[in-house]
């Protein structure tokens, strides 16, 4: 086998997409878009998944997805199990799938503690997916191919790559390792595509072909200079990088969020103060109940311990306080509710409104409303969770499944069940004496105030607490006799 550091001069005609998940196929799907003389054909082991794809119910929610995937299936897009065939086909091979972080033989990624699974000196990076995919391009490769990095790997993984196709590859074959990473934000990946920011190719010296080539994919719609390229180690750890300063901001006005509510000065103000600067800007710079999803708290274990194997203590230990501010934040606002309501939520009703760990998307994954939930059932509250698009047995499924997850329960028919999904915020606040808004929906800033209070019990005051700064008129709602707690702000009685 032969590892070369570039490829033929012919153009790219298709594209192999390893990993049919959040990352691969609506990537997959915009660059289809973009893209008409070019074949894209997405390919994963899961044959329900793939179904899923060719299907009318797709199996990831983004807005806009659907009409772009209806609109390229089955001309120059194709969803397939047949994974060699479409490899062996391909100029370009892109790996998207899962990298979790490796197994602690502690709790979950998502369960409890200070640090939300992650040691003190982090996590490394579960790497077999991706060694996976190399064996089976090594193998299924037939010309000249590039292989690109689109899963979210540490710094250095490249090499790991560039080894297995060496050792593994048919004699003659001809390969080409490039880092594209993913700067999707979930609930607005297809605009992230259509619009990216930038797009990083990293590879190592000698293979500026290969980096042009897959450049000029992009180029159908991305302009030149949003298009970065750079060394490949760089483009790994520029990913890390990116999620951890995003991660870094939401800890930060956390963190100033907890000196508002013990001095009385209002967090949304002192985030409006600090935007103005244009040094620091406006983004990410919401209080909340603390960031969750499938990267934030994985990225920034696996920086911590690739800080930690390079012998850097205390820069791992600053990036893990990050994770620690975070666990900080989501147990504060957990027992802020549990205080304020007497100590004791034993068989009180608490509606917890938004079960995803953001606005715009069905992921719950790491969710920071499922530790405000668990701390909540811990102290004897019956739940009423609604949430407008995460299914209801992965919400059962989260709270480490109080009661059988069967629709019956889903539905909420059943008195014996502590916790129960509901259709609408209105369901799950009727009999509530306790509100938790936890997921910014849209439709959580348009709620009537008024019909809900009707629904809340009076006996004893009903409370509001507000984790996501949705509430825009406290003055009303206390109006009608709610008592409301606003993270980032000291609640005033009123006279």
């Amino acid at each position: 086998m032969v590892y070369i550091a570039q490829t033929t001069e012919k153009a790219v005609t298709h594209v192999c997409c390893i990993g049919a998940g959040y990352v691969g196929g609506p990537t997959s799907a915009v660059m289809a878009l973009k893209c008409s003389d070019i074949e894209f054909t997405v390919v994963d082991t899961d044959a329900k998944r793939i179904a899923a794809w060719n299907s009318s119910s797709l199996p990831v929610y983004e807005p806009g997805l659907d009409e772009i995937v209806r609109s390229v299936r089955g001309a120059n897009l194709r969803f397939t199990t047949d994974i060699d065939a479409a490899i062996g086909a391909a100029d370009i091979v892109m790996i998207a799938v899962n990298t979790p972080l490796a197994p602690s033989g502690a709790a979950a990624d998502d369960a409890g503690g200070d640090d939300g699974g992650c040691t003190p000196c982090g996590r490394p990076t579960d790497l077999s997916g991706v060694e996976q995919c190399v064996m089976r391009i090594a193998h299924a490769a037939r010309g000249p191919t590039i292989v690109v990095e689109k899963s979210t790997v540490p710094c250095k993984t490249g090499d790991v790559v560039a080894s297995i196709l060496l050792r593994h590859g048919h004699v003659g074959a001809e390969f080409v390792v490039l880092a594209n990473p993913e700067f999707l934000s979930e609930g607005t990946a297809v605009r992230d595509l259509l619009d990216p920011d930038r797009v990083i190719i990293g590879g190592q010296r000698g293979t500026e072909r290969a980096q042009a080539a897959l450049a000029a994919v992009y180029a159908h719609w991305v302009a030149p200079d949003r298009i970065v390229t750079m060394g490949l180690w760089s483009a790994e750890l520029a990913k890390l990088a990116s999620n951890a300063m995003l991660a870094q901001r939401i800890s930060s006005i956390n963190a100033i969020s907890a000196v508002c509510e013990a001095t009385g000065a209002d967090v949304a103000d002192v985030a409006r103060g600090c935007a103005a600067d244009s040094r620091i800007g406006d983004k990410y710079l919401g209080a909340s109940v603390g960031f969750g999803g499938s990267c934030f708290q994985k990225d920034i274990a696996s920086l911590v311990w690739l800080c930690h194997s390079l012998g850097l203590p205390e820069v791992a230990e600053y990036w893990h306080q990050v994770l620690r501010l975070n666990e900080y934040q989501k147990s504060r606002f957990a027992q802020r509710i549990v205080h304020v309501a007497g100590g004791s939520l034993a068989g009180r009703r608490v509606a917890c409104l938004g079960f995803a760990y953001k606005a715009e998307t069905g992921d719950a994954r790491n969710t920071p409303a499922a530790a405000v939930c668990r701390t909540l059932l811990a102290h004897g509250a019956q739940l009423a969770v609604y949430d407008p698009k995460v299914p209801a047995q992965s919400i059962i499924e989260h709270l480490g499944d109080p009661c059988l997850a069967t629709e019956q329960h889903a539905e909420g028919n059943t008195s014996s069940c502590r916790v129960r999904v509901c259709k609408s915020a209105y369901q799950a606040m009727d009999g509530a004496c306790v509100v938790a808004i936890l997921t910014p929906w849209d439709e959580f800033r348009h709620i009537d105030w008024k019909r809900a209070a009707s629904l809340l019990l009076d006996a004893p005051q009903p409370f509001v607490f507000d984790g996501q700064l949705v509430v825009d008129d406290v003055g009303e709602l206390e109006g009608l006799g709610l008592q409301v707690h606003v993270v980032g702000r000291r609640h005033v009685t009123s006279e």
